[in-house]
C-alpha cells in the first residue's frame, strides 16, 4: 500500500461522520481499544487517551441489554459479523441509544488481528420514533374519530373511535379514500366548497352526513386541514370528527315534537300557520295555484259522548291516516284544533283539488270503525285569489264548510269569490 493511500484511509478514518473505534482481537484481555476517530470521542465522551487500552465495557450500564452483549460476545468469540442496537453511556453518565456493527479484520495469511466497529449515535432517531408512537397511541386512545390521508386522500390511518363509528376495520380502509363514506345526503356544492377551502389551505368544517359499513348513516361534526412539510407542501390531510347522531336524533325528536300533533302524527296548528304563510307568499311571488281544504269530522261530539274518548281519539286517528294517504306526498295536512284538519295543496288549481276533496270524502265514509261505525266528513274548499291573505283564504274555507255542515253535512261546499255563497257540489250519502 503506497503512502498517499495511507493517508486517505487515515484521513477517511479520521474525518468520517460515523464513530469508528478499533480494537484488538485478544479476547481475554477483553478487546482491548487501539483507535477511535474524533467522531467515537465526541459521541462517547472520552479522549483516545483514555479509551486505549480500555475495553469498550466502560460504555456499559444499568439499562445495557444483556441479550445484545451475549451475542456481541459470541460474534468476537466466532470471529463473525455483528449488529445490534442497546443503551450505553457517556463518561458523563448520560446514556444514548448506539446502533453499531462490529466486523473481523484479518492480515495477508488470514489471522485475526482486529475488530473494527462502526457506530452511530441513534438517540434522537429513537427519541422521534416514541414520540411518534406516543402519538399514534394518543390518537388511538382519543374518544373522537381521527383519518389521516396522504396527499391524494388516500387513507394512511384511522384509530380504533373511527373503526367503531363507521364499522369498517383499519385494514378495509386503509389505501382507500374518504368517498367510501358518502352517504348521497350532500350535493355537488357541498363538496366544492371543500376542496375549495383545502386547496387554499384553509381548514374545513361542518356537519356531516356519512354511510356506515352496514348502510346505516350518522351525524359528525369534521373538521379538515391539510398538513404541510417544511417547505409548505401539503403532505397529508387529518380529520378529527365527533359522532353526534344522538344529537341530532334527540334535536329532530324536540322539532317534530314541536311540529307534529302527538296523538294524530299530523302537522300542528303552529307548524301549519307558518307553512301556510310561507305557501301563499311563495304561490303570490311566482303565480302559482293553491288550493285550502277545511275538513270537520261530522257530530263528533256525539261520537266522544256515546262511545268514550279512547274510541274518540281512534276515530281521530284514522281520520288523520285517511287524509295523509289520500293527499300527494308533498301536501300539507295539519289537525287544526278538535276534529278540525287543513289540507294544504300547493300548485293545484280548484278542479283537481275537488276531485281529491271528494276521494277523501268517501274513503272516510267507507271506514268502519269496530264500535262507532260510519263516520263522515264535511269539508270546505277555496282556491287562492289574487293579493288573498291567509285570514282572508281560511275565512272563506271555513265559511264554506259552514255551509257543509249546514247543507246536511258529509257534502263538500266550494268558495267561489269573497263576498258570494259558498257552493255545494256533493250531496250526503248513505
Amino acid at each position: 500500500m503506497t503512502t498517499s493511500e495511507l493517508s486517505l484511509f487515515k484521513a477517511a478514518f479520521m474525518q468520517s461522520w460515523n464513530a469508528i473505534v478499533i480494537t484488538d482481537a485478544e479476547r481475554l484481555a477483553g478487546y482491548r481499544v487501539q483507535f477511535a476517530n474524533p467522531a467515537f470521542c465526541a459521541m462517547t465522551g472520552y479522549a483516545l487517551d483514555e479509551l486505549r487500552g480500555c475495553t469498550l465495557q466502560i460504555l456499559q450500564g444499568p439499562d445495557t441489554d444483556p441479550a445484545v452483549i451475549d451475542d456481541l460476545r459470541a460474534c468476537l468469540k466466532e470471529a463473525r459479523y455483528f449488529e445490534g442496537t442497546t443503551i450505553n453511556y457517556r463518561k458523563d453518565g448520560a446514556s444514548y441509544v448506539v446502533h453499531w456493527n462490529i466486523s473481523p479484520v484479518r492480515d495477508d495469511e488470514g489471522v485475526l488481528t482486529h475488530f473494527v466497529s462502526v457506530q452511530q449515535d441513534i438517540s434522537d432517531i429513537v427519541r422521534a420514533a416514541q414520540e411518534n408512537l406516543l402519538l399514534a397511541r394518543a390518537l388511538d386512545a382519543t374518544s373522537d374519530p381521527v383519518v389521516l390521508t396522504d396527499a391524494r386522500a388516500r387513507i394512511t390511518f384511522v384509530n380504533t373511535a373511527f373503526a367503531k363509528v363507521t364499522g369498517y376495520t383499519v385494514h378495509e380502509v386503509r389505501g382507500r379514500t374518504p368517498a367510501m363514506f358518502q352517504s348521497g345526503a350532500h350535493d355537488e356544492a357541498f363538496y366544492r366548497a371543500l376542496r375549495a377551502s383545502l386547496d387554499a389551505g384553509k381548514d374545513f368544517r361542518a356537519t356531516f352526513i356519512n354511510r356506515r359499513r352496514d348502510g346505516s348513516l350518522y351525524h359528525s361534526e369534521q373538521s379538515i386541514s391539510p398538513v404541510c412539510d417544511d417547505k409548505g407542501r401539503v403532505t397529508h390531510y387529518v380529520s378529527v370528527s365527533k359522532d353526534i347522531s344522538e344529537r341530532v336524533e334527540k334535536e329532530q325528536s324536540l322539532l317534530h315534537e314541536a311540529s307534529h300533533d302527538k296523538l294524530t302524527g299530523l302537522h300542528n296548528r303552529r307548524y301549519g300557520e307558518q307553512t301556510l304563510g310561507k305557501a301563499i307568499l311563495a304561490a303570490h311571488k311566482h303565480g302559482r295555484s293553491l288550493t285550502l281544504l277545511v275538513c270537520d269530522i261530522d257530530h263528533f261530539k256525539q261520537v266522544n259522548d256515546r262511545f268514550g274518548h279512547l274510541a274518540g281519539d281512534r276515530v281521530l286517528r284514522d281520520v288523520a291516516h285517511i287524509l295523509r294517504s289520500a293527499v300527494r306526498s308533498r301536501d300539507c295536512v295539519i289537525r287544526w284544533g278538535g276534529e278540525e284538519f287543513l289540507v294544504l295543496l300547493e300548485h293545484c288549481e280548484q278542479a283537481p283539488g275537488v276531485l281529491l276533496a271528494e276521494r277523501i270524502r268517501h274513503r272516510v265514509e267507507a271506514h268502519h270503525d269496530a264500535d262507532v261505525g260510519k263516520v263522515t266528513l264535511s269539508l270546505g274548499l277555496a282556491t287562492l285569489k289574487p293579493d288573498e291573505t291567509m285570514e282572508q283564504l281560511i275565512a272563506r274555507a271555513d265559511e264554506a264548510l259552514y255551509e257543509a255542515k249546514h247543507g246536511g253535512r258529509n257534502r263538500l261546499s266550494i268558495s267561489q269569490r269573497q263576498g258570494d255563497s259558498p257552493e255545494s257540489i256533493s250531496s250526503p250519502t248513505g
